[in-house]
């Protein structure tokens, strides 16, 4: 009777994620689903390819306007989760497990910030600021092409480390929520706990 009770009293203090904090993740998960493809895509036609033609530089301005809109994005979710705090880890979790959420979250916005970051520095020295022959990004530094590559380079390995990390993310995700049933994946869903 008092295992029952202890495990009602447990689901109902799941807490799930602020509705800010839910809008500005899925925000993020679809900004990255745009960029890692289309940031393949530029890649392979422009570097492997070497076709560098209308279609090539629309992928590129769209790599750099939408890697532009992420950087803020996440400045503003470190901000909030700064300030708001974010909900207590869900009670089912081993603290190893707890312990690895953690590492992995915090790898994931160290590069999420990371990366914008050096696909502007990369693009200021190349130079290569033009987006669409609207507008072009400030220049952070002086041209010097050599240092481009080094640092665009960098940004492409960095790409590769953070979709490792997101498959991981969402492979674990989806083991809380269809494996073990609980609100790891739920809280960042709805602003209930499911049980």
């Amino acid at each position: 009777m008092n295992e029952q009770t202890t495990a009602t009293n447990t689901a109902q203090t799941v807490e799930a994620y602020s509705a800010p904090a839910r809008f500005l993740h899925w925000l993020t998960v679809v900004l990255v689903a745009i960029l890692i493809p289309v940031g393949l895509t530029m890649n392979y036609r422009g570097n492997t390819l070497n076709i560098w033609d209308d279609t090539t530089n629309q992928l590129y301005s769209w790599h750099k306007l939408i890697g532009f809109v992420l950087l803020w994005v996440i400045l503003l979710r470190i901000a909030y989760r700064v300030f708001r705090g974010s909900p207590p880890p869900e009670p089912t979790l081993e603290p190893w497990q707890r312990m690895g959420s953690q590492v992995v979250h915090y790898a994931m916005y160290a590069l999420l910030l990371l990366m914008p970051i050096l696909g502007w520095v990369g693009v200021s020295l190349y130079p290569a600021l033009d987006i669409f022959g609207w507008f072009s990004l400030p220049a952070l530094t002086e041209p010097n092409q050599e240092l481009a590559n080094r640092v665009l380079g960098a940004h492409k390995a960095l790409a590769f480390i953070l979709l490792a990390l997101i498959i991981g993310h969402v492979g674990m995700a989806l083991f809380h929520h269809f494996g073990r049933k609980d609100n790891v994946l739920w809280r960042m869903l709805t602003s209930v706990g499911r049980r």
